[in-house]
């Protein structure tokens, strides 16, 4: 990835904040590398070297700056609609794809040749793949250091480290001091045994439309696993079979706070790299905006709601059945749906895990829902047998909402899966595997509010038309558009020819939202 020195040095000297989590600052004579906003005085020009992510400077031999902590810089994805491989690469590392595997798997994962995938590394972030997985273990370690009391024995389990020593070997070679001594003062660690809670900063790229976001998960809140209360998020988790919860609210400068409770610390990574997803903290809302507001429409929406981001989803199979349970009803009768599925076939949440009001469930998993009659929630049958089918569907393949090759394949193999028609599958595309591009054209709130003066809604082929303008980030240009509340006459229906399906699961949705 080239960087011009000369345009980077003035970031650097200037402290710009636009830059921070784009580029990292190596100084050659104390061998550190920092963050272009580090308070600390500025390097000579000839002294400092600039890369473009963390992994790549530590790579270079550089350790991190103790005073602006790299490991809190913004992650942002500026390659992001570029490269959709590294994307995809990223989050199976995030999700300990590297941790029991090796580049060669990484790569037949994604459907290319390791050297490919070497060189797409290099080209976008600088590092190599093992370096960025490295640098993630040992960033976040650092982190748990700063903010929480865990014992460093246990720092170093949720750190992804396969034992103390290493752990200790690590930070011996990389700061040339142990661990321990990066803790600024010696806080207690018994509330972390007691409580079984870890609360960490998980910063983002300002501006951020909290509102917005808090909004969206409101009005999508099933009744016993999520909660909205205030200004906070709280939502119960459920991995390899450990209950917790997560509470989210928004914290000191350009972050959010996360509260975590739950007793398996290995699976700190897998949690943290979840919230970052579902609150889409690696979005950037310069490069996104500034790229939507080239459309006339888009830009005064743009400039309206500037840090808009595209809520995520904590589970894929959680995502597919509430985008199931909302086809063709309102978001309020799909919630409702949902509330009862949760409550009747829902596991209760473990007594370590209770502590938040109204959060008593967890989602029911895939083998629950493949035994039961689902008719019984009240649905049609076919739509029962589509839920059914799906959750037998995860049983078989449980990496069925991982990362593809490319958005079609990505949507190709969704729309193969009972009841998934083209909007379910581009739905699902945007909130759980996270594609920039994804669009569910047939959404009736999209075709609403590009209605023309006349109040005359494009049918679904000439929304994909005007939408090719929006590429590579169409999903955020469907976010703007839901979230607008266009004004005006109630627009005139346009007849829109559709298969037999439409009464089927699986069909194109006829309302603006789903659950």
């Amino acid at each position: 990835m080239d960087l011009d020195h000369d345009a980077c040095y003035r970031a650097l000297s200037t402290r710009d904040a636009r830059f921070d989590g784009r580029l990292f600052v190596g100084v050659k004579t104390t061998g550190i590398y920092c963050r272009p906003v580090c308070p600390a005085r500025t390097a000579k020009r000839e002294n400092v070297i600039f890369f473009p992510t963390a992994a790549a400077a530590q790579s270079a031999g550089f350790r991190p700056c103790l005073r602006c902590r790299p490991e809190t810089a913004p992650e942002l994805a500026a390659w992001r609609g570029t490269s959709n491989t590294i994307s995809r690469a990223l989050a199976l590392i995030e999700s300990g794809g590297l941790d029991d595997t090796d580049v060669v798997t990484l790569a037949t994962r994604l459907g290319v040749g390791e050297r490919h995938l070497r060189r797409l590394f290099q080209q976008h972030l600088g590092a190599s793949p093992i370096a960025v997985a490295q640098t993630r273990r040992v960033l976040l370690a650092k982190h748990l250091i700063h903010e929480t009391t865990l014992p460093l024995t246990e720092v170093a389990l949720a750190a992804g480290f396969g034992s103390i020593r290493r752990f200790n070997e690590t930070f011996g070679q990389l700061f040339g001091r142990p661990p321990g001594s990066l803790r600024r003062s010696a806080l207690p660690a018994g509330k972390r045994r007691s409580t079984g809670e870890v609360t960490l900063s998980l910063r983002y790229k300002a501006p951020y439309d909290w509102d917005a976001m808090l909004a969206f998960m409101t009005q999508r809140a099933i009744p016993g696993i999520e909660r909205v209360h205030k200004d906070s998020y709280a939502r119960t988790i459920e991995i390899a079979g450990s209950h917790g919860i997560v509470c989210v609210n928004p914290g000191a400068k350009d972050t959010l706070r996360a509260t975590i409770r739950f007793q398996k610390l290995p699976a700190l990574p897998t949690i943290i790299a979840r919230l970052r997803r579902v609150f889409d903290l690696a979005a950037d809302p310069h490069i996104i905006g500034a790229h939507l507001a080239e459309d006339p429409l888009l830009a005064s929406l743009v400039a309206a709601r500037p840090g808009l981001r595209v809520p995520g989803a904590w589970d894929g199979f959680e995502l597919a059945i509430r985008a199931l349970l909302g086809q063709q009803i309102t978001v309020t009768a799909a919630i409702g749906l949902a509330g009862k599925l949760v409550a009747r076939y829902g596991a209760f949440l473990d007594g370590d895990s209770s502590g938040h009001d109204g959060l008593t469930h967890v989602f029911p998993s895939a083998e629950r829902l493949a035994k039961v009659d689902l008719a019984s929630l009240g649905i049609p049958q076919a739509r029962a047998a589509a839920l059914s089918s799906m959750a037998a569907a995860v049983l078989a393949d449980p990496g069925i909402f991982g990362p593809r090759r490319s958005l079609d394949e990505a949507i190709a193999q969704l729309r193969a899966l009972p009841g998934v028609g083209e909007w379910t599958a581009q739905y699902i595309a945007m909130r759980e595997l996270r594609e920039p591009d994804a669009l569910p054209a047939a959404d009736i709130g999209l075709m609403r509010a590009l209605a023309d003066s006349n109040g005359m809604r494009p049918i679904p082929r000439e929304l994909l038309a005007r939408a090719e303008r929006w590429r590579p980030w169409r999903a955020y240009a469907a976010q703007h558009l839901w979230a607008s509340h266009v004004p005006g006459a109630t627009p005139k229906k346009r007849i829109v020819r559709t298969s037999s399906r439409v009464s089927r699961p699986g069909s194109q949705p006829i309302i603006g939202d789903d659950v």
